[in-house]
């Protein structure tokens, strides 16, 4: 099959091997697949990971012996667990020590023809939803993960640092979900085009009052110590981003004035396919480019340019 493999460096290859499904598993053909922040760090040697990256994607399940999935168009958990151990058993299948992770972690991503995930992990897209909203699950799902985990009360004042794909989505579900953040970044097109999608914006560096809650999804190691610089004392600190390069933390203000600091990774699909399907999140005007899978090495040269938000691959 067609693929964008990593090894060592990204590349295009036209005779990658076809995945095999294991017991349980379902090939599915992809559709759409989404370059996310993730992506750009593997390319640059996160995780040490070698393979297919990629996992976000929409497609359509071509191969299974499960009859309730063939053929049924699907998105996928991307995170696989062993199945067998206490922390599966308890429902964190998420955190399983063994698990792979879909073109993250032992196992070839969305960057291709084809991938295979569990069936477990496979979720029927509704009709409602086409391909090109359905392909923003993961990364909405990542979003309403905290809601799952932190109490945010709709009158209290949250910030988003960061004004790239993932602040724009977290800050887009929050809008969604009744609350008013503000998105604070360093590129004043980029904020812009979110003021015109009813987000309130501001340059980061302007930024003097303390919120309750900070979200930190800049991608870069310096993310944590501005939000420790606007969060109030025994406010929350959420943590979204993964970033490659170390962070130099001073933990005394975190100490001094009680700061809760949460990571936050993946989340449930369902409640994030909801939110499509009811309208309350539409990520599309995010899209700044659709590329064919065989112009991948292209595609990501565009999803690098800070002015871009979101870049698409579309396979054959």
């Amino acid at each position: 099959m067609r693929a964008l493999v990593f090894d060592r460096s990204l590349e295009f290859r036209a005779d990658y091997l076809d995945p095999v499904a294991a017991p349980g598993e379902s090939i599915v053909r992809v559709a759409l697949a989404g370059i996310c922040g993730t992506d750009l760090e593997i390319a640059r040697g996160y995780m040490q990971f070698r393979g297919v990256p990629g996992h976000e994607f929409a497609g359509r399940v071509v191969e299974s012996k499960n009859p309730a999935l063939m053929g049924k168009r699907v998105v996928g958990e991307i995170n696989a667990g062993c199945g067998r151990c206490a922390i599966c058993a308890g429902g964190l299948g998420r955190h399983c020590p063994d698990r792979t992770v879909l073109g993250i972690l032992g196992r070839d991503g969305a960057f291709a023809e084809f991938l295979r995930l569990p069936d477990a992990n496979l979720i029927a897209i509704p009709d409602s939803i086409p391909d090109e909203l359905a392909v923003f699950t993961e990364p909405v799902a990542a979003a309403y993960e905290i809601f799952e985990q932190v109490h945010l009360s709709r009158n209290q004042r949250i910030a988003v640092i960061g004004d790239g794909r993932l602040g724009a989505i977290v800050a887009l579900a929050l809008k969604g979900e009744k609350y008013q953040p503000i998105v604070a970044g360093h590129h004043r097109e980029k904020l812009a085009r979110l003021a015109e999608l009813g987000l309130d914006v501001a340059e980061e560096s302007s930024i003097r009052d303390k919120f309750e809650a900070v979200i930190d999804c800049s991608g870069s190691p310096s993310g944590f110590r501005r939000a420790a610089e606007i969060v109030r004392p025994r406010g929350k600190i959420i943590l979204k981003s993964t970033a490659a390069g170390a962070a130099e933390i001073n933990l005394a203000p975190i100490v001094v004035n009680e700061i809760t600091v949460i990571g936050s990774r993946c989340g449930r699909f369902e409640p994030a396919l909801d939110a499509l399907a009811a309208g309350k999140i539409d990520p599309r005007p995010l899209v700044d480019g659709v590329f064919a899978l065989d112009d991948g090495l292209a595609a990501f040269e565009a999803a690098r340019n800070p002015l871009n938000f979101k870049i698409l691959l579309r396979a054959p």
